[in-house]
């Protein structure tokens, strides 16, 4: 599961940047509107689950490794998440104008948040499939892992279920 929102992360910097593109060419059109709705959806709640499954699953046991270069990594990784949502708040405004087709978002501002943001998470994902996931493959047993999945699925679909009924009354 981990991997697997890794793969659509970058994926999603890739619109990310394809979407400035699209701007720069002074297209505010259905195209963009519709590429930031889905930014905004990746990096609004599923990039944000994926940092909390980290931050639950993988970073503790990790931490507790004794390894200096391990638990250094873990540090670090903690730090960036911090900084990658200081970054997403940022950005969001200017996406959520985007999606909204509202023309005040400043192209400037989103070019160079986004070089940062995309950077930093680039970074931030090379040294988690570099050290910590195959880390944590080597520490954590078989059933570990699949009680890892469960908890993730089951604190997903709890989160979609209490959005559903968050929408249902209005209208």
């Amino acid at each position: 599961m981990l991997d697997t929102c890794h793969r659509h992360t970058l994926e999603t910097l890739e619109t990310l940047a394809t979407l400035v593109l699209h701007l720069e060419s002074g297209s505010l059109d259905p195209v963009a509107r519709g590429m930031a709705r889905r930014i905004l959806h990746h990096f609004g709640t599923v990039s944000r689950q994926h940092h909390e499954d980290e931050e639950r699953h993988v970073f503790p046991v990790l931490a507790r490794s004794g390894d200096p270069a391990v638990v250094d990594a873990v540090l670090r990784l903690q730090q960036d998440h911090d900084w990658l949502e200081e970054d997403w708040m940022e950005l969001s405004p200017q996406i959520d104008a985007i999606a909204c087709g509202h023309p005040w978002y400043d192209l400037d501002m989103l070019r160079e948040g986004v070089a940062v943001f995309t950077a930093l998470s680039q970074d931030h994902i090379a040294l988690e499939e570099a050290l910590i996931y195959p880390e944590a493959r080597a520490r954590l047993q078989a059933a570990e892992r699949r009680a890892m999945g469960r908890e993730m699925a089951a604190r997903r679909r709890a989160q979609r279920a209490q959005r559903g009924a968050g929408t249902s009354g209005a209208g």
